[in-house]
């Protein structure tokens, strides 16, 4: 898993857990989010999005995603994939994913 001391403020974060591609996000809040690194309206990946406050902006169409919810925001639709995370001992612990 990521340390929360390697994570940037609005910087993502690529790791691989299981096969599958995560995109890990530190909200200027301080807050963490995990989503898969997949836009289902581009097929293309949204890690290298730009975030503000709690949504990221997908780099190849500028489309609006909740890192709370994954709702792709209005007058687009879909939804990404989040997972819920946890820290123990200064380390992001994505849960839910199929080992």
């Amino acid at each position: 898993m990521t340390e929360v001391t390697k994570l940037m403020p609005k910087v993502g974060r690529s790791v691989v857990v299981n096969g599958q591609k995560i995109a890990v996000f530190q909200m200027s809040n301080g807050e963490i989010a995990a989503l898969e690194d997949y836009c289902p309206l581009t097929n293309g990946p949204i890690l290298e999005g730009t975030v503000s406050g709690h949504y990221v902006y997908e780099p190849m169409r500028d489309y609006k995603i909740s890192l709370l919810d994954g709702q792709i925001q209005e007058p687009d639709e879909g939804q990404v994939k989040v997972y819920p995370v946890s820290i123990q001992d200064g380390v992001v612990i994505i849960e839910g994913i199929d080992l």
